[in-house]
């Protein structure tokens, strides 16, 4: 059997920015339709890519490997002669390996204002420079679909809520006493709330848990990567931290309100038409109350209604 012709693409480490960088995936996919792509990510983030449907090889960068994983990582990648190869991280993997063509990101470059745009000049060189950027895409595990039902059973079908009060460093984290008054303040907007994060958030979880009048289900620290997507895809709306989290439900086409405290929303919100932010004053996220995100919540969902009729 004939070996498929190959792409490599290099993408970035935490989820986020992994997400972010699926439209590249994408649109090199609807160009190449007939290649694998090979894709080179962290290990933990790199779960997201496994049920991609276009993907060949999945090859893990370590970081902490130093010298020595970076040799055998440029072994592994000149196994395959690649027609295009797209670095997210520098341009020198691309330098060391066989590829017809290379990409690689472009500063200076005035393509917009967002973080997905600044990747997109990566593939100026080869798909020209005005290709239209896709959506975001994550992609549905069957196992991990069914483990989601099973974990979700204990709440009402319907609207459901999903809440992430984690993220990776506490300036980021809006109080958790906030989301127990917005999850109560929503009582009649939603049948249940779904809890998610790492098991640095298993605490903030149980706290929620306990103080919600609504059905919750606390699943902080409890799933896989693919097992939250799967419980993502259904939900009727997402509040979070800027967090990972966030740019998931946004890839899923989850209506997604992001607490946004430090940090720049402009470069680094979720992407897409369903994702809405809420900015502290102050960059103080102790300044956001419950009402404001309450409403905010409200009138996303209410526009996404009238532009989705």
């Amino acid at each position: 059997m004939k070996e498929p012709r190959r792409l490599l693409f290099i993408t970035l480490s935490n989820i986020g920015d992994l997400v972010m960088t699926t439209p590249l995936l994408e649109a090199l996919h609807l160009s190449y339709p007939e290649h694998k792509i090979d894709i080179v990510a962290d290990r933990r983030s790199s779960e997201l890519l496994q049920p991609c449907p276009y993907l060949g090889r999945l090859v893990h960068k370590d970081k902490n490997a130093g010298l020595s994983g970076t040799f055998s990582l440029i072994r592994t990648l000149r196994e395959y002669p690649y027609d295009v190869a797209v670095d997210l991280r520098t341009a020198l993997l691309t330098m060391l390996i066989r590829c017809g063509q290379r990409g690689f990101k472009r500063r200076g470059t005035s393509a917009g204002t967002h973080a997905v745009q600044h990747h997109f000049t990566a593939l100026a060189a080869i798909l020209g420079p005005h290709v239209d950027i896709p959506p975001q895409r994550l992609w549905l595990d069957p196992v991990a679909q069914e483990k989601a039902a099973t974990l979700l059973q204990q709440i009402p079908h319907g609207r459901r809520l999903v809440i992430a009060p984690g993220a990776n460093w506490p300036g980021k984290i809006w109080p958790i006493d906030r989301y127990g008054a917005l999850i109560n303040l929503l009582q009649s907007d939603f049948d249940g709330v779904i809890v998610v994060g790492s098991n640095e958030d298993r605490d903030l979880g149980q706290r929620l848990e306990q103080s919600c009048a609504l059905p919750t289900v606390n699943l902080a620290g409890k799933t896989t990567l693919l097992e939250v997507a799967a419980c993502l895809a259904d939900a009727h709306a997402f509040v979070g931290n800027d967090s990972g989290l966030g740019h998931m439900a946004a890839a899923l086409n989850v209506p997604t309100l992001t607490v946004f405290g430090p940090g720049n929303a402009t470069r680094y919100r979720p992407w897409g038409a369903r994702a809405e932010v809420v900015l502290a004053p102050n960059a103080d996220l102790k300044l956001i109350e419950p009402a404001t995100v309450a409403e905010a919540l409200r009138q996303h969902l209410a526009q996404l209604s009238v532009t989705d009729r």
